[in-house]
């Protein structure tokens, strides 16, 4: 292993993208005729070594007119990054600090993926979509902020002045949510709690106990030892926040801790499947 694969033509990448689930996929959009792509390739060639659960292709953009046309590239080299089959960023030119830097940025942590039987088949953590910026939570620590919980690093969420937490988290694009994990001690982990989807604000704890919720939880200590709690997946199939209305914890604890939070599911790439249909027509055919 160690290596990029190379693309041979247009359905070779559909087989390619398809293979790889949910590992991060790194192409490179490369042409023989390109200077700066000669001279990014063998740093390229040594990131598989590195980042082993990773998928690397190289594209030939005259041997795959249609690919690289249907993927938007214009300049060579471009590097495109996906998971699920869906764009999640990329870069033109060849900066190698800055083309190593976003795949380790996507990569995931090796931490992540020691609880690798706690994941779950066919869905992905979609800690790539959240954005930090946006999610909120009240009655946090100052110490202990929400942003802790969502690394595998040592850091916790731990509530304030009182056992209730409510969690505000924003994806930067829709997702279908199939499950969610919530690692906590046995007896300071959440127990009871209410989910909303798609709120325009973060509800303050008078909304949040009134609400009707999309799905109540009740975690027992066993599921806080980081086993995903499914949801209901129906309900969940069109989410561009979700807010978790964390009620108690298993104990009566006036402090409520969590040590990892993650959302389990697949973004909804309805764009990005265009783009990988299209390629497959014959050349002539009305797109």
């Amino acid at each position: 292993m160690g290596l990029a694969t190379v693309i041979q033509n247009d359905a070779h990448f559909q087989t390619e993208m398809a293979n790889a689930g949910t590992k991060l996929v790194v192409v490179d959009f490369t042409a023989t005729w390109c200077p700066p792509c000669q001279r990014i390739a063998p740093f390229f060639e040594q990131l598989p070594a590195k980042f082993p659960r990773a998928v690397f292709l190289k594209v030939d953009v005259d041997r795959c007119a249609d690919t690289a046309s249907a993927q938007g590239v214009s300049a060579m080299p471009t590097f495109i990054f996906y998971r699920n089959r869906t764009k999640i960023d990329r870069l033109e030119g060849g900066n190698t600090t800055v083309l190593e830097n976003k795949v380790r940025q996507y990569y995931g942590s090796d931490v992540a993926e020691e609880d690798e039987d706690n994941t779950v088949a066919g869905h992905m953590d979609l800690i790539t979509f959240i954005t930090k910026s946006e999610c909120e939570c009240l009655n946090e620590a100052d110490d202990h902020p929400l942003a802790q919980a969502l690394t595998n690093d040592r850091g916790y969420l731990a509530s304030y002045c009182d056992e209730q937490l409510i969690i505000n988290i924003s994806f930067n694009q829709l997702v279908k949510l199939h499950s969610i994990k919530i690692k906590g001690p046995a007896d300071k982990g959440p127990k009871s709690i209410k989910l909303f989807i798609n709120q325009p604000r973060t509800l303050d704890f008078d909304q949040a106990a009134g609400y009707s919720s999309v799905q109540d939880l009740e975690l027992t200590p066993s599921d806080l030892e980081g086993n995903p709690v499914p949801l209901k997946f129906v309900k969940f199939q069109s989410v561009q926040n979700i807010q978790l209305f964390i009620k108690d914890n298993q104990s009566g604890d006036e402090v409520t801790q969590i040590n990892h939070l993650a959302f389990y599911g697949s973004p909804i790439s309805t764009t990005n499947m265009g783009e990988f249909k299209r390629v497959a027509g014959k050349k002539g055919e009305s797109h």
